[in-house]
């Protein structure tokens, strides 16, 4: 299988746990901060539903922040769209040939990969995704990239229990790949899922 196989899988398959979420569910916090399950799932198909001259609009009244651009639209799209709509759409749109501006369709991947982990992560849901996706995503991290997302990983080594996988240097944390994924991406888990003496900095408050 190729890149694109992969990424039309990967939403296939988060449609069919959206699709089977409750209203509760859907209403509850995720891992990106200020967001619910609803607004992490409009995201998602947001570049495919919105024409590009709406989004650079989008963005002018956002006064160029890409952060508040995309939850301007989120936000809005949740109050348009039924959850059902929601998970239909990206279902429907496994195979639309988004990508990033950079990256390209790996990082159109680690998209897809990390707000699927926001979401089941969150709901306690026990989504594994497959290894060989999530080595295509684990490869595209970087310090330059952790910097960018607020990771705050100087000083701490990542290191895999489940993987041949590793990233820094320093006070170890160890856990599920791609929970460490989601620590390269700035977000912080639920308690229980890391080990080692620096994990407690990275659990949710």
């Amino acid at each position: 299988m190729g890149i694109r196989d992969d990424i039309a899988a990967e939403r296939r398959e988060l449609a069919a746990v959206l699709g089977a979420l409750t209203e509760a569910q859907w209403d509850a916090p995720s891992l990106c901060a200020g967001w619910r399950v609803r607004e992490v799932a409009a995201h998602m198909t947001m570049a495919m539903r919105h024409s590009v001259p709406r989004i650079a609009a989008e963005l002018v009244r956002s006064r160029g922040s890409l952060d508040r651009m995309a939850d301007r639209l989120a936000r809005h799209d949740t109050a348009a769209l039924t959850a059902e709509e929601l998970a239909v759409s990206l279902r429907d749109n496994a195979d639309h040939p988004w990508k990033p501006p950079v990256g390209g369709h790996a990082m159109a991947l680690a998209h897809d990969v990390i707000h699927g982990l926001d979401i089941t992560v969150a709901l306690g849901l026990d989504r594994r995704v497959p290894a060989d996706r999530l080595r295509t995503v684990l490869a595209r991290v970087t310090p330059r990239g952790a910097r960018f997302f607020g990771a705050g990983l100087d000083g701490i080594a990542l290191r895999a229990d489940d993987l041949d996988w590793s990233f820094g240097s320093g006070t170890p944390v160890t856990g599920d790949a791609q929970d460490l994924l989601l620590l390269a991406f700035g977000r912080r888990l639920p308690g229980g899922r890391l080990d080692g003496a620096g994990a407690e900095r990275f659990v949710r408050a």
